[in-house]
């Protein structure tokens, strides 16, 4: 028989020593479970309905209480889950909530180049690696993860487990709330929201409308132009609030990480861009498949974003002075 673990839940009897043992119901009945591999395993009896509020009710306290937050961040590829990371870490008191259009959050951090699976890194962002202990081969100048997926799902578990850090994926960004602020200056002061194939499918249907959440920072991390990359960027264009995009230039990896870390910042009061989405927006060149630009964009865009929110007041989430 595989070795026995022990059962901790809420009302629960330890199991013995054989993995098996009762479970107190909320009604005080006794319930037989064992974690046996030999045929005879038993789970504690479910109704379906029970998972479905189980679901609900803490999928909708969620989005409740992230209709107003400190900060979004929008795109949950290399620089959101770092920005994320960064962020919470400095600040735990921030209600920090992420979404992503996709499914899979990561964006295109699950493999290197040409749907090859290690990840190039340059120093000197491998400090980072360090830090949420990703193991990775010494070459000199930089650094190699054995598969990029590695590096992508020790930081999105580490950002999740983070209790002030909330994601709602499968979710886009459909629009930027944009406000006349104090100063009679334009703010964007939050995002619209939908579900994904929602957003997808309104030519298909009538009307779907959007929900919204209200902060006084958003941090756009919507990568390089694509079905929904360079979100904002393009937005600021037709809002107004940029006369054109820069469009991003040919690939020069040498210039292009360090113009992409150096230059990101706040583009609009109230929106910091990071990432590729600044090639875009700025002009800048493409990188390809090294990562390290991705990741101190990403620590950056935190430090950015506590800036601006060290200069301003804010109630309800919007910015009054």
């Amino acid at each position: 028989m595989a070795p026995a673990q022990t059962l901790e839940a809420t009302q629960t009897d330890v199991l013995n020593h054989n993995g098996k043992g009762t479970l107190k119901g909320l009604a005080g009945s006794e319930v037989d479970v064992l974690e046996n591999y030999e045929g005879q395993y038993r789970f504690a009896p479910i109704e379906e309905a029970q998972v479905s509020r189980a679901m609900i009710k803490r999928y909708f306290e969620t989005m409740y209480e992230r209709a107003i937050s400190d900060v979004v961040i929008v795109g949950a590829g290399s620089s959101g889950l770092t920005c994320a990371y960064q962020l919470a870490s400095m600040r735990p008191d921030l209600k920090i909530t992420i979404v992503e259009a996709n499914v899979a959050p990561g964006g295109g951090a699950w493999l290197g180049g040409q749907l090859m699976t290690p990840m190039v890194i340059r120093k000197p962002a491998d400090r980072f690696l360090r830090e949420i202990g990703v193991p990775y081969e010494d070459e000199g100048a930089y650094v190699v993860v054995k598969h990029a997926a590695l590096f992508t799902s020790t930081l999105l578990s580490r950002v999740l487990a983070m209790p002030n850090v909330v994601m709602m994926n499968a979710t886009a960004v459909e629009d930027l709330i944009i406000h006349e602020d104090h100063k009679g200056q334009q703010r964007v002061s939050g995002v619209v929201t939908n579900w994904t194939l929602v957003a997808l499918n309104h030519d298909t249907q009538s009307c779907m409308d959007p929900n919204t959440i209200t902060a006084p920072v958003i941090v756009t991390a919507t990568g390089h132009d694509g079905p929904m990359g360079a979100f904002s960027a393009k937005r600021m264009v037709s809002a107004g609030l940029l006369k054109e995009l820069g469009n991003m230039r040919g690939l020069d990896m040498n210039r292009s990480e360090p113009a992409i870390v150096n230059n990101t910042r706040e583009v609009a009061p109230g929106l910091v861009m990071t990432g590729m989405e600044l090639s875009e927006h700025d002009g800048k060149n493409r990188m390809g498949p090294t990562f390290g630009g991705m990741i101190a964009s990403g620590i950056k865009a935190a430090h950015e974003t506590l800036r601006v929110l060290d200069s301003v007041t804010v109630v309800r989430g919007k910015v009054v002075a």
